[in-house]
């Protein structure tokens, strides 16, 4: 598969590093004389950062190409994201290069304020085209807003799809508005807070503490309407507008007033803003950024909420079949950043975790999975041992080779040794004696007769 990039800036970067990261081939029209740089510092990012999310490898990255023309980046693409500067002039002209050289290819425009039928002006065949409104950075946010009124269903479909394998959550917006949904909500903060600046009321710092220490906490696990539901109490949605209603009518919002946006306001936000973070670079705020994103959202993963839920979907998609070889390949992922301790490496009980998923590989591997255990029968872990050898830093990419040493009747006995990737230097090795058991006894007992075949045809295979 093949996606041509229209502009590599930050929200056109971080398409391309989605893309490429899973696995598809990207090429990329900017012609900023600077574009290789800026492209590549996002990317640097990504590929430190999405590979932490998952629990499984992901494909091996793509080809990626900066092109000098428009018609080169878009011939033989499967799909065009357009990420030009907000000028509709531009777009036009962008959107017509894109028709002349690929007449059929499905569009989506990343504005975050046009609308499809703005856009679609002059086209030959405008069905294929919709906005495609990313948030950045788009190689980590799964959200995408998807307004396609007007145009192809067909079209849009297989948009949809091809966005939910590389692991975003497309959103069809039901219907033209400007700005779409998501800049709305963020429009209408962004101007009270400027009222709370422009009336020192509050400095960016503290209006960002209010968000980042209070509500931006909830609303990224259960968004508006489920966080208000909650604060409803027993009474639930219906309560929380029966209390808060009548505040509607109170002043607790400028929202319809616009501060005018002055040099003087400018600068005191900007003088604000210095003091707030600007002992950091722009690089050292996006590395925070995304480590503290990798955590909130493997967090939100473990419980199936929000964004996590999508991620995990996603993740269920990576998985590899297991090779026949030897040693099995059990695991194949990045270390992520919240598995590391106060020595800056990893922690003992993420080696635990490494060797667990290894098993568990091997278990699915040999028809005790998720249905068998259903079924009331599994193996139970009854000792571990652990060598620990070299130090494994986060953002490491490793992998687990297995080997089954006893495997008869009741008894599984597994060594497994986890590498860097890189060079295949062994970070630490593990052997875990497993004993197979009734779920509803909780003893041990025999498994059943084809998990047994697959057990002992593997020890064979490894003798």
């Amino acid at each position: 598969m093949k996606a041509a990039i229209i502009g590599g800036g930050v929200i056109g970067g971080g398409w391309a590093a989605r893309f490429l990261l899973n696995g598809w081939d990207v090429d990329v029209f900017d012609p900023d004389p600077e574009a290789a740089r800026k492209l590549d510092a996002v990317l640097e990012n990504a590929r430190r950062s999405l590979p932490m999310l998952y629990e499984q490898g992901l494909p091996d990255e793509g080809r990626l190409r900066l092109v000098p023309t428009v018609a080169e980046a878009v011939t033989g693409a499967d799909y065009v994201q357009e990420s030009v500067p907000e000028r509709l002039v531009l777009k036009h002209k962008v959107l017509a290069a894109v028709e002349a050289a690929a007449p059929d290819v499905p569009i989506g425009s990343s504005t975050s304020g046009f609308k499809p039928s703005e856009l679609r002006t002059g086209m030959v065949n405008p069905g294929r085209l919709m906005v495609a409104h990313p948030f950045n950075p788009v190689y980590l946010l799964p959200l995408v807003e998807l307004v396609w009124v007007g145009g192809d269903p067909g079209v849009a479909k297989a948009v949809q799809d091809m966005l939910t394998l590389v692991g975003m959550r497309p959103l069809v917006v039901r219907a033209e508005i400007d700005a779409h949904l998501a800049d709305r909500f963020l429009e209408a903060v962004w101007r009270e807070a400027l009222w709370l600046i422009k009336d020192d009321i509050a400095t960016t710092e503290e209006i960002d503490e209010a968000i980042r220490l209070g509500f931006g906490l909830r609303w990224a696990q259960m968004g508006l309407f489920e966080t208000y539901r909650v604060a409803g109490g027993e009474g639930g949605m219906t309560h929380f507008v029966e209390q808060f209603g009548p505040a509607l009518a109170w002043p607790w919002t400028k929202l319809m007033d616009v501060p005018e946006l002055t040099p003087e306001l400018a600068k005191k936000i900007g003088d604000q803003s210095d003091a707030q973070s600007g002992s950091l670079s722009i690089r050292e705020l996006e590395g925070l950024r995304d480590r503290n994103l990798v955590a909130i959202l493997r967090a939100l993963k473990g419980e199936g909420s929000g964004a996590g839920q999508v991620l995990a979907a996603h993740d269920a998609t990576l998985a590899r079949p297991m090779a026949q070889a030897l040693p099995l390949i059990t695991v194949q992922r990045v270390i992520p950043s919240d598995w590391t301790d106060y020595n800056g490496h990893m922690n003992e009980s993420r080696y635990g975790q490494v060797f667990s998923d290894a098993a568990d590989a091997v278990m699915v591997h040999v028809g005790a999975g998720p249905d068998y255990i259903a079924n009331g029968l599994s193996y139970f872990t009854v000792e571990t041992s652990i060598k620990y050898l070299v130090e494994t830093h986060a953002g490491e990419a490793v992998r687990v080779g297995t080997k089954v040493l006893i495997g008869e009747g009741k008894k599984l006995k597994l060594a497994h040794e986890m590498q860097r990737a890189l060079d295949g230097v062994v970070l630490a090795t593990c052997e875990q004696f497993l004993i197979h058991v009734s779920l509803e006894s909780r003893s041990s007992c025999l498994p059943s007769a084809s998990v047994q075949t697959a057990v002992e045809a593997l020890a064979a295979a490894h003798k």
